[in-house]
């Protein structure tokens, strides 16, 4: 990948947590640098666009993607590489393996972790179960409760990570399944409602568990025009406090640069979402000084 290839480099987390504009050059060097990768419907994209097909010609690729998280890794190795769901269904690979293929690049990948999209169930609950054993990472999912089901046990509400002495707390919310998948397709898998958890999670991770940042790995969409009270990613973020991330999915919605929502006291989230189909690769570092609060930087990279 050329320079050139990297686009939309901004500091559009500079407000995170109401800490104003510190660039990079005001950093010093005591700070602790995290960087935070992730993609989201990614639909069985394996292979990159071809050369005719339109505005995507030529984008995309998971071979290309392994290569770039390969040197932001190289470059900072304080790095989590996460996805928002809809992992499954869009291409033959998907119709012809079942979603094995795409567990076993992920892992070649080294995907630290993935929560769950409602095309994840396209073969079934029964389909997803036995594709698990090709997945060398672990799947978060707080509002799903798989308890009745044959995925009991394999479902996390969150994780934890320490990076550099930094701790990461990373939960996940999944869309209501009823009207969308067919029952059959998720069996007794129970939904609760993602804001009410979402609040639940934040208090847990940040109070509880004393985490320096907490994340959302999101699949109920960023927000919906015709239905601006529905549950989403924006008033997920403005109902809720100490959430500092929040990553998307569901909707295939292309930010060049995170959303800075304010939350339920009036503190700067970022939400995030980078398109679909493997196309791009979302990049937001997390600087920490000592005394200081955090402040971030986010980069948007065509594959």
């Amino acid at each position: 990948m050329k320079r050139r290839d990297f686009i939309q480099q901004s500091t559009a987390a500079t407000a995170l947590l109401g800490l104003g504009g510190l660039g990079l050059q005001s950093f010093s060097s005591s700070a602790k640098k995290i960087t935070i990768l992730h993609t989201n419907d990614v639909h069985s994209h394996i292979d990159p666009f071809g050369p005719d097909d339109g505005r995507n010609a030529n984008k995309g690729g998971i071979a290309r993607r392994a290569s770039l998280v390969e040197s932001i890794r190289k470059n900072n190795p304080h790095t989590l590489l996460f996805d928002a769901g809809d992992i499954f269904q869009g291409t033959p690979y998907f119709n012809y393996y079942g979603g094995e293929l795409e567990f076993k690049l992920m892992s070649m990948l080294n995907y630290d972790l993935a929560t769950i999209g409602n095309h994840d169930f396209d073969n079934g609950i029964e389909g997803l179960h036995a594709q698990l054993p090709h997945a060398d990472f672990e799947f978060v999912s707080a509002n799903y409760d798989f308890s009745n089901t044959i995925m009991d046990a394999h479902v996390k509400p969150y994780k934890i990570f320490i990076k550099d002495g930094i701790k990461i707390g990373v939960f996940g919310l999944g869309i209501q399944l009823e009207g969308l998948v067919d029952k059959n397709m998720y069996k007794e898998t129970v939904y609760y409602d993602p804001i009410e958890i979402a609040q639940d999670m934040s208090r847990v991770l940040k109070d509880e568990k004393q985490c320096d940042l907490v994340i959302c790995l999101s699949h109920i969409g960023y927000y919906y025009k015709n239905a601006p009270n529905k549950v989403c990613d924006l008033n997920l973020a403005k109902a809720t406090k100490d959430i500092d991330l929040i990553i998307g999915g569901h909707t295939h919605t292309f930010l060049p640069k995170p959303t800075i929502s304010k939350n339920s006291v009036g503190e700067n989230v970022l939400v995030n979402q980078v398109g679909a189909y493997g196309l791009y690769l979302g990049q937001i570092d997390f600087y920490f000084e000592p005394g200081k609060p955090p402040t971030a930087e986010s980069t948007t990279i065509i594959v």
